[in-house]
């Protein structure tokens, strides 16, 4: 098939491209670099370098003819998202407008969004949320995606799209950016290899549901073959159902990485819930996945890349 992702440089974005290209794919990537990095993407894809809010986004679709549209592309700072709802909603909203319709004007059949679960469905109080959970997004962040998941079902019923909604939990893996804010675990491990404290906003007993790159990724790799009509659009979370509280994680962190300082709390920021845990079942009745990769296992293997990209050994970096 041919692919175009979004967000291609990305973090995530990044090893799906890997994946589709792995799987005998033609794939054709649409990123900015204003997040990404242009060593993530795979000399195999070809690269066109511009935001997704700009006017010649038809020039890649003529030249790719894409049969599936990937959206990853995305502002994902909660924090910028609270300071600057309407730049957030310029590339969030927008953007993923002006990429629908750049969809829906060269004839693509099906698009994979990459949504989030771990902040649409605001506050749990219960059980891990499943997709009927009732949507309370409490940053703009949050509202911004829900926003973009009603037009994308508009376009579906309008036009005849298909579409795959894919609601991350917290995702976290190798190529996660360190410098921004919205990657706890690759802030808390590039944080130790700098011999500083990490630090853990309120009382660290905020639960979340982390969920490893790879396991995303063959999320992405099953929504290409979800059998579904056309003007359907069918959304999946994408989680383990494993409450993992902030300070348990930093635990099994300090466990593998063996830092020579301690982490430190802050007051807790606008725009965070408290609890997040999403129930995967639906995933695995309707697209046969599940999550194969424990936190345990996906710390040690993201901690091991963050040494390899530093250069250092375990024994140098404690």
């Amino acid at each position: 098939m041919r692919i175009l992702i979004t967000g291609g440089a990305g973090f995530i974005g990044s090893h799906v491209t890997d994946a589709y290209l792995a799987a005998g794919h033609e794939v054709a990537v649409v990123d900015d670099l204003s997040s990404g990095s242009a060593d993530n993407v795979d000399p195999r894809a070809r690269w066109y370098r511009m935001d997704v809010r700009d006017p010649g986004l038809d020039a890649a679709f003529v030249e790719e003819r894409p049969e599936i549209v990937c959206h990853h592309a995305a502002q994902v700072s909660v924090r910028r998202s609270v300071e600057a709802p309407q730049a957030d909603a310029d590339v969030n909203v927008l953007g993923s407008l002006n990429l629908f319709e750049a969809a829906r004007r060269h004839g693509v059949r099906r698009i994979v969004f990459a949504s989030t679960g771990g902040a649409i469905y605001g506050e749990q109080s219960g059980p891990p949320a499943d997709e009927t959970h009732p949507c309370r997004p409490r940053s703009p962040y949050a509202v911004a995606k829900l926003a973009v998941e009603h037009y994308l079902d508009y376009f579906c019923d309008t036009f005849g799209l298909q579409a795959v909604v894919l609601r991350y939990a917290n995702v976290y893996g190798p190529r996660q950016d360190p410098h921004g804010e919205a990657g706890v675990v690759a802030i808390f491990m590039q944080r130790i290899l700098a011999g500083l404290a990490p630090t853990i906003y309120g009382d660290g007993e905020q639960v979340r549901d982390f969920v490893y790159v790879d396991d995303v990724v063959t999320a992405n790799v099953a929504a290409l073959d979800k059998a579904m009509p056309d003007g359907a659009m069918a959304t999946f979370n994408v989680g383990t159902g494993r409450a993992t509280s902030v300070n348990a994680l930093w635990r099994v962190i300090e466990s593998i990485a063996r830092p020579s300082v301690g982490a430190y709390h802050e007051p807790a920021r606008s725009g965070d819930v408290r609890r997040s845990v999403l129930d995967p079942s639906r995933a695995a009745r309707e697209l046969g996945w599940r999550a194969a990769v424990d936190v345990e296992n996906g710390l040690a293997r993201t901690w091991a890349w963050f040494l390899a990209q530093a250069g250092r050994t375990p024994a140098e970096a404690a």
